[in-house]
């Protein structure tokens, strides 16, 4: 069997990489379904799959793709407990729940356990791949079903926590709080770098220290603090 992977192959003939994903669900129809959405993407390879959350770990280690993509619900390891590991265990994978359920408790879990994306089966096929390009971008992605919850809990939440998240973006300088904004706006590295004349290699590092300096574990995280603090701008 060849061996030559499809990125490989693009890399030798002058193309960007496939974005390679891991796919897991514990049914193999729905794998099949989402398998065929991606390909049509044409700049998306799922590398590997898995049936419960115990083989998507091993797979994410043994493969490293760009974008982890599991469903919530599977058996042996369930996909937030499995998403918590393979950001522990394989940090150059992005990860991103594939899911049927909205409920708060899912999504404030899997936010906090590193997830920066989170796309409902019953969304857009075009949603689920634009979800994952842009996770493997570094950017964030909810469904919009899923942002309606999330912004709703900002409004909930937004007047008592608002003065606790300017003081703390006040330890930023007046560019790192810039880029947090944009974090916000949803653009991706290259997307803030254009947008401040840098190159994308000095936004990653804007973007990791306010990650540090804020303590939040992904930009998913730095975004609420954004929305909270106000510092988000409008955009085109």
């Amino acid at each position: 069997m060849n061996e030559v992977r499809a990125d490989e192959v693009l890399v030798a003939k002058g193309h960007t990489p496939a974005i390679r994903v891991l796919l897991a669900d514990d049914e193999a129809m729905i794998r099949a379904g989402v398998r065929a959405i991606l390909a049509a993407g044409r700049d998306i390879e799922v590398v590997a799959e898995a049936g419960d959350g115990r083989e998507a770990v091993a797979l994410a280690q043994a493969h490293r793709p760009d974008v982890a993509l599991l469903d919530i619900r599977m058996p042996l390891l369930d996909g937030l407990t499995a998403g918590e590991e393979i950001v522990r265990t394989a940090p150059g994978t992005a990860v991103a729940m594939l899911t049927t359920f909205s409920e708060d408790a899912y999504i404030a879990r899997a936010l906090a356990g590193g997830a920066t994306g989170f796309l409902l089966k019953s969304g857009d096929p075009h949603e689920l791949i634009a979800g994952v390009r842009a996770v493997a971008d570094g950017a964030a992605f909810l469904s919009p079903k899923v942002a309606r919850h999330v912004i709703d809990g900002f409004g909930a939440r937004r007047m008592g926590r608002g003065a606790t998240a300017r003081a703390r973006v006040e330890a930023l300088t007046p560019r790192e709080r810039e880029v947090l904004g944009l974090v916000g706006a949803g653009l991706s590295n290259p997307e803030i770098a254009a947008r401040l004349h840098l190159v994308e290699g000095t936004v990653k590092a804007y973007v990791s220290a306010v990650l540090d300096r804020l303590g939040v574990k992904n930009r998913v995280q730095a975004a609420i603090v954004a929305y909270e603090a106000e510092l988000v701008p409008e955009t085109d």
